[in-house]
């Protein structure tokens, strides 16, 4: 392929020793999202303002820190925590160990999120719930919206006296079983706020911070504040997810987005079957960003041509709506050549653009 291209193994070898690194993966991904954005479909998909994160194991070969045996997996695996938009777009990406909890990574790539992306609502399954991170989320003005399996197991807090509560609200009353400490709350809301200050600006790494109070004991007065405040607002959160259906199926329909973009991903990493051969953490975070500007790079450009697909449709006197194009996603390898020689003939490939720029689309008599 580098010969087709005119490209030297030498040349490419220079690049990616010099040029492929975290900082320029991560730039390179943040102007694919960029060009995504701005794609009148990507609108359609979602506004941008909800995301979801969760992880993906992957096998690893030899001797490294971030992997761990796991018979559920048949053997060494480590974990991938990835933050994916409503628009199907991928702005963060983290190695974990895969036996630590993934709460304590929900925060890190919202609050270092450097692209323009306003997330404002962000969704979990169980594994990314805590008190810390309810909490949290509400602190700093977002919103966390998990879809946590056995709801109705879980204690739901009042900040009156049973009676009081049963009196008021005769219906749920004797659900809400007990009573938020308010008064420590209130004791110690300056520092819950200096907290979330500090994760806002930097000051601190939020799974850091999400780890150490999770783990606090009753003795730690900020830390059993924080989870009292937390409480709280998981019981507004319960009582707004079990009465409004649509609202839970968003969520499901976000957290199914991250889904298909790891079986993307799966499709993606065919190599080595699939196996994370790096040992070191720093080579783990570059193989791991490379599929993430890989799978953007797929979802972009199916993105775009979908678009165009539509465009041509309407022009044509189709009817589509874009009720219908919410629910398609762009996140599938099926137009994708994995295997192979692939031969470009770089001037017949260009000789076919249009005006435009873009490829010719099919058209019906050539699709079989």
């Amino acid at each position: 392929m580098a010969d087709a291209c005119g490209i030297s193994y030498d040349i490419l070898a220079w690049t990616a020793e010099w040029y492929v690194r975290e900082e320029t993966l991560r730039a390179a991904n943040l102007a694919i999202i960029d060009h995504q954005q701005r794609m009148p479909l990507a609108e359609v998909f979602g506004t941008g303002t909800l995301s979801s994160s969760d992880g993906q194991r992957f096998p690893v070969r030899g001797k490294t820190t971030t992997g761990r045996e796991m018979t559920i997996h048949g053997g060494q695996v480590l974990s991938t925590y990835t933050h994916v938009t409503d628009q199907h777009t991928t702005y963060g990406t983290k190695i974990i160990v895969a036996t630590k909890r993934e709460a304590h990574y929900v925060l890190d790539e919202i609050l270092g999120n450097a692209t323009d992306i306003p997330i404002t609502e962000h969704a979990t399954d169980t594994h990314g719930v805590t008190l810390v991170n309810f909490a949290l989320f509400d602190l700093l003005g977002l919103q966390l919206s998990p879809r946590i399996r056995d709801l109705g197991k879980i204690t739901l807090h009042r900040v009156a006296g049973k009676a009081r509560a049963e009196t008021d609200y005769p219906h749920v009353g004797p659900l809400l079983t007990r009573r938020v400490n308010v008064e420590l709350i209130a004791e110690h809301w300056d520092d819950l706020l200096r907290l979330a200050g500090s994760l806002k600006f930097g000051h601190a790494t939020a799974s850091l911070i999400v780890g150490k109070l999770s783990a606090s004991s009753r003795q730690n007065a900020l830390a059993a504040a924080l989870k009292e405040y937390g409480a709280l607002r998981r019981t507004i959160y319960a009582a707004r997810y079990l009465s409004d259906p649509a609202y839970r199926r968003k969520i499901s329909r976000q957290l199914n987005k991250g889904e298909s973009l790891h079986a993307l991903k799966r499709d993606l990493l065919y190599a080595h079957e699939g196996t994370v051969r790096a040992r070191q953490l720093q080579a783990q975070t570059e193989q791991a960003w490379c599929l993430t500007l890989v799978t953007n790079a797929v979802v972009a450009w199916t993105t775009e041509y979908y678009g165009l697909a539509v465009e041509s449709m309407r022009a044509a006197g189709r009817r589509v709506d874009d009720d219908v194009l919410a629910h398609i996603s762009p996140a599938h390898s099926e137009n994708i050549n994995f295997f192979g020689t692939i031969d470009v003939d770089i001037d017949g490939e260009l000789a076919q653009l249009d005006p435009t720029g873009y490829r010719p689309l099919r058209v019906r008599d050539t699709l079989f």
